[in-house]
């Protein structure tokens, strides 16, 4: 029997290589500017087309290459950083084990110009899957550029597995922003299908914060900076009320590599107990400085993993220095989420112009000791009396009656599920609002009580998610159209998003850069005052939430945010004709027992628990 054990041709090496470090077009953005960034560059162009799917180019005005290290840099394992084993625990660039450029030229066309200052001619590289068509000298400019064209030509089933182009653009953006977060000194660009989304000038770390998210960040920064032996930790963390409902603008960097621990990350939300509200995630952009030499960044093929020798230190000092700026900047734990929105309105500055001093009405001629009716209170006074105490203690039960001077009208209700049995039907028209978050309703059996925010979240998502389906959601027009400017991955998502947002009944359409004009809102909503470009934002940050904690497809996770963001919430006061209009259309519903979130809407208690609760 012949030998069955041999070695894989270099090409094929190069594409299973290629399958770890290339996984998508950003993967190969991510590893051309951190190699633009390692050859000293202080100016990085990145020019797109379709995503990166058509040509992905980056161009620098860093160090340039030799023609042997143009040549050599396509090699697998060629690199500059590393000269022995002990190499590996010092290092403070970004690439190091000399796999990408050679992974990249195995899955596309590679054209490479680069010079060195002190060259007079540079070198054109031309290659095709791992073969080398082209070298020879030529003019160009100091630095490298390099352009990659037609990703996975060569591996179709790859290229089919792509996402669509804003999928693809918003991963795109997450390492432009991670690379240009890191390295703020460095000026940045980015264009796309001939629009410029991002020119980022050299800066200090805020304003590189501020120019990537949006000029209202400058308000939500707060600085920590903490020196330590073990570690220097410097950077901003937002401000609690401006957390959000997902984890998009959380960044860890240890040595200016970015990294994803969720060790650490528990270390800054903890230090935000009782100062956020449930599933509430802070903004933060933390840079750990340590040895190299204390950890090993050589643990994952994407080197976004870290280990660390002594991690229980590091994450008590992170703990201490994001707690310690929390409360230097004067925010304590004093936020009230439970608080009646009846009590805010009582205390606003509004309300204030409105108080009216106290007065006081008294009868002179009243006599405690009189058996005369005092009209005033319409109660018999207290006599000190046997015959009196009788009179009061036979009519005690009239103060629970309830008066009503309306007829009751009856209405059939039963629980979708229940079976023929009529025990929650018929119910009385005439309901109560608890603590103006729970309807009360006498049912035959006892009593029911309907959540009123997770009822109306029930609604409004089956007749959104039918709007959806069917494209027929109505608008109503805004009488004065808002803009709302995202941030670009936000944007790229809206758009990617439009027609099913326009299939509830939005009226949207795109100007300009990063912005979009709403110009018509959802019937649904009603006539109530609404804030469209909060809406619109909000439903932005609930489908991203939505399809990364439950991985929902698009229009579910779509239907999911409009119902969240529109529905009426605890402490809304609600009249008997809406509490009415409320039940009637939840037991519509196709699934009322259960809110959007799994959760009860409906809780019933018959007379036989409360009569035990009285131990009857």
């Amino acid at each position: 029997m012949s030998d069955i054990i041999q070695l894989l041709p270099e090409s094929v090496a190069n594409q299973i290589a290629a399958g770890e470090v290339v996984q998508r077009p950003a993967s190969a953005v991510k590893e051309l500017m951190e190699n633009a960034i390692d050859a000293g560059a202080n100016k990085i162009q990145l020019i797109l087309k379709d995503a990166g799917k058509a040509l992905i180019q980056v161009i620098d005005n860093g160090c340039g290459m030799s023609v042997t290290d143009a040549r050599m840099c396509f090699e697998r394992h060629a690199t500059s950083k590393v000269r022995k084993a002990e190499d590996l625990f010092a290092i403070r660039t970004m690439g190091f084990r000399g796999e990408a450029m050679a992974s990249i030229a195995a899955i596309a066309q590679v054209e490479m110009k680069t010079r060195r200052h002190e060259d007079e001619l540079g070198t054109l590289i031309e290659i095709e899957g791992s073969t080398v068509t082209k070298q020879e000298p030529v003019a160009t400019s100091a630095g490298t550029s390099i352009c990659i064209k037609n990703l996975f030509f060569n591996t179709p089933a790859r290229r089919n597995f792509l996402k669509s182009n804003p999928a693809e653009m918003r991963h795109i953006i997450d390492e432009f922003q991670r690379v240009s977060l890191a390295n703020p000194a460095i000026a940045f660009s980015l264009h796309h299908d001939g629009l410029e989304i991002f020119r980022l000038p050299s800066s200090a770390l805020k304003q590189r914060i501020i120019h990537l998210f949006g000029n209202n960040y400058n308000e939500r920064l707060i600085p920590v900076e903490e020196e330590t032996t073990i570690i220097n930790l410097k950077g901003f963390i937002g401000k609690p009320q401006f957390a959000k409902k997902t984890r998009g603008e959380q960044f860890f960097f240890v040595n200016n590599r970015f990294i994803k621990d969720a060790y650490l990350n528990h270390a800054v939300n903890k230090a935000y107990e009782e100062l956020l509200a449930e599933e509430n995630f802070p903004l933060y952009v933390l840079f750990i400085d340590i040895d190299p030499s204390k950890i090993d960044v050589n643990v994952h093929p994407t080197k976004t993993e870290i280990k660390y020798l002594d991690e229980k230190s590091i994450y008590a000092i992170i703990h201490s220095a994001v707690k310690r700026s929390l409360g230097r900047f004067n925010i304590s734990p004093t936020i009230d989420f439970d608080q009646e929105t009846a009590f805010s309105s009582m205390i606003s500055p509004k309300s204030l112009d409105e108080i009216v001093p106290p007065s006081i009405s008294f009868n002179p001629d009243f006599n405690p000791f009189s058996e005369e009716k005092v009209p005033e209170r319409g109660f018999t006074a207290y006599r000190n009396t046997e015959g009196s105490r009788e009179q009061s203690t036979k009519n005690w039960g009239s103060l629970y009656e309830i008066v009503d001077h309306n007829p009751v009208e009856q209405v059939s209700m039963e629980l979708p599920g229940n079976g023929p049995e009529d025990k929650y039907a018929p119910v009385q028209k005439q309901l109560m609002q608890l603590h103006n978050k729970y309807i009360i309703s006498q049912i035959k059996s006892g009593l029911m009580l309907i959540d009123q925010q997770a009822a109306h979240e029930r609604i409004l998502y089956e007749r959104f998610s039918l709007h959806l389906e069917d494209r027929k959601g109505a608008s109503q027009q805004s009488l004065f159209p808002q803009t709302v400017t995202l941030s670009p991955n936000d944007y790229e998502l809206a758009k990617s998003l439009l027609d099913d947002i326009k299939s509830l009944g939005f009226e949207v359409r795109e100007f300009g850069k990063n912005t979009l004009v709403i110009e018509g809102i959802p019937v649904d909503l009603g006539s109530n005052q609404i804030n469209e470009t909060q809406l619109f934002e909000h439903l932005i940050e609930g489908f991203k939430n939505s399809q990364q904690e439950l991985k929902l497809d698009k229009r579910d996770a779509l239907a999911r945010s409009m119902a969240r963001n529109s529905s009426i919430k605890s402490g809304v006061v609600l009249g008997q004709e809406e509490m009415n209009m409320l039940i009637e259309q939840l037991f519509a519903c196709k699934a009322p027992n259960f809110s959007i979130s799994g959760k009860p809407v409906i809780q019933t208690m018959s007379l036989t628990e409360l009569d035990r609760k009285f131990d009857k």
